[in-house]
């Protein structure tokens, strides 16, 4: 305790050092924003306009691996149709489809 009451003057330059020390983790936590948080939350951003713009008779591809037919949307539930028997329709959540491909696109 004794050698922090009794510092000299000439030790004052540990000041600068504490700045420095504060800049240097404002650089990081900065660093870390820009390449971690900032691409996470635009691509959530792009994943909800997909979803918004999602209408009946879009073709999707589900995080599963299967194509289907968009038949009817709800809320945040779709009705899928897989297969060409036109019997298989699986009412599923938004969140479960990962790629849509408009009607009028070839």
């Amino acid at each position: 305790m004794g050698i922090l009451l009794n510092a000299d003057p000439a030790a004052a330059g540990g000041g600068i050092s504490l700045i420095s020390m504060l800049l240097m983790y404002a650089v990081v936590i900065g660093a870390m924003w820009f390449f971690l948080m900032r691409p996470q939350s635009k691509e959530k951003k792009r994943v909800a306009a997909m979803l918004s713009a999602l209408e009946i008779g879009d073709c999707v591809l589900t995080t599963s691996g299967f194509y289907g037919i968009v038949i009817d949307i709800k809320d945040d539930m779709v009705i899928v149709e897989f297969g060409s028997n036109k019997n298989c329709r699986i009412p599923m959540e938004k969140a479960a489809i990962s790629r849509v491909e408009k009607s009028g696109e070839n």
